[in-house]
Formats: structure tokens, C-alpha cells, sequence
């Protein structure tokens, strides 16, 4: 008797185990919510690329990346995601030629001698579309990826040429168009809340800046590189 109360006692205790295991495997495996939100601040570098062996990229400059993003799952691992952004980046750059250009500003013409850099500013609004790959959550985590494109609009530019700044949206195409591959991680907290860790590599294919009349015919494009830290929900 003793002997059969010690292995009822066992069972008992495994049934509630294993109870208590699928309880929380139901938990961790509820169904993604046909429509997802976040929003994001993610610090980045950014640089330039040209076609023109006279106009070249001379550094990388800090910026940031704020938005809100959205999700509509047609699937329980796939979605389609857009949102909307603000962007601060930009670039360094430096006309190797033997002669003068000159720069026409929003408030004055500049001359920008050989080998003199140029500082760009420039801030985007960004409306991304894409498609978001995900892995069944593990424990905690969920693996996605997200690869889509990027138009941009320009709401604000400037040019530092020495130790002077000045405006110039005139100097920068208002529209441009870029891809993104954004690889990350989510780390969920509780319901449908989800710490996101990411890295974002963005390419700007359209030219940036206007090659106004006396400047070189080149193409500049846009490069980001970004450290995505958000919250989902």
C-alpha cells in the first residue's frame, strides 16, 4: 500500500507538471494579432557613395531614425509593413578636381574650392513599405527579418563648408527612393508586447544632390546604417 500511495503521489505530481508546462507553452504560442504596431529610435551612421571618381565620400556622420511602425499579417509568420519616420543623417564630401565649383545655396552662391569638403544635413520623412519574415517564437524570442523599399521626401537640408552652415534644400533632390534589409530580434514581455533589437542597412539609389550648372555630373547616392531599438505592441 505504501508502496502504491508513494507512485500515486508521483503521478500526481508529473500530471501537474506537465499541466502546468502546457499551460504555459499555450501561453507563449497565442497567435499573432492580425495588426501590429511599434515605434522605434534607432541611433545610425550614415555616408555617401558616388559614380564620379572626382566627388568622393570622405567620412561618415552620426544621426537617428524615430517612427512608428506597422504590421498586417495575412499569415501567422508573415506580414506586410509600412509606418512612417523621421530621419537626421548625412554626409561628408570632397571634389578632388583641379577647379573651383560653386554651390548655389537657398540664401547665396558658394565656392568650393579643390579638395575643400562639404558637410551635408539632411532630414527625410520616410513612409518604408515592405514584407516581414518571422520565426515561431522561441522561449521568448521571435527571429524576423524585413526587406522592403523606401521613398523619402527632403523636409530639411544644410551644407558646412568650413566653419559656416547654411540652408540648402536647394542643393538636395526633394524626392528619393531607397531599399532597406532590416535583420532583428523581438523579446516578448508580456501579452503582445515585445522588446525589438535590430541592425538596418539602407541604400538611397536616386541622386541626392540637384548638379546644378557648374557642377560636376555625378551621382550621389545615400547609405544608412542604423542599430534598430523599439518596443512593439
Amino acid at each position: 500500500m505504501k508502496y502504491l500511495q508513494y507512485i500515486r503521489t508521483k503521478v500526481h505530481k508529473i500530471t501537474i507538471l506537465i499541466f502546468l508546462v502546457s499551460l504555459s507553452n499555450i501561453s507563449h504560442a497565442q497567435p499573432k494579432p492580425k495588426i501590429g504596431f511599434g515605434v522605434h529610435v534607432d541611433p545610425l551612421i550614415s555616408w555617401f557613395g558616388s559614380d564620379n571618381d572626382s566627388v568622393s565620400n570622405k567620412g561618415s556622420r552620426p544621426g537617428f531614425n524615430f517612427g512608428i511602425t506597422y504590421c498586417r499579417y495575412f499569415a501567422s509568420n508573415y506580414a506586410f509593413s509600412s509606418g512612417i519616420s523621421i530621419i537626421s543623417a548625412g554626409g561628408r564630401l570632397v571634389n578632388s578636381g583641379t577647379v573651383a565649383t560653386t554651390l548655389e545655396l537657398n540664401n547665396t552662391t558658394v565656392e568650393l574650392l579643390p579638395n575643400e569638403a562639404v558637410i551635408y544635413k539632411i532630414q527625410y520623412l520616410s513612409l518604408p513599405f515592405g514584407l516581414k519574415l518571422q520565426t515561431n517564437q522561441i522561449g521568448y524570442l521571435t527571429f524576423f527579418t524585413d526587406l522592403g523599399l523606401d521613398p523619402k521626401v527632403v523636409v530639411g537640408g544644410k551644407v558646412k563648408i568650413g566653419d559656416k552652415n547654411e540652408k540648402a534644400t536647394s542643393e538636395i533632390n526633394l524626392f528619393n527612393l531607397g531599399y532597406h534589409a532590416l535583420i532583428g530580434m523581438e523579446y516578448a514581455v508580456g501579452g503582445n508586447t515585445a522588446i525589438v533589437v535590430g541592425l538596418n542597412f539602407e541604400n538611397n539609389f536616386l541622386d541626392i544632390t540637384t548638379d546644378k550648372k557648374g557642377q560636376p555630373n555625378d551621382k550621389i547616392s545615400h547609405r544608412l546604417l542604423s542599430f534598430r531599438l523599439g518596443v512593439n505592441f
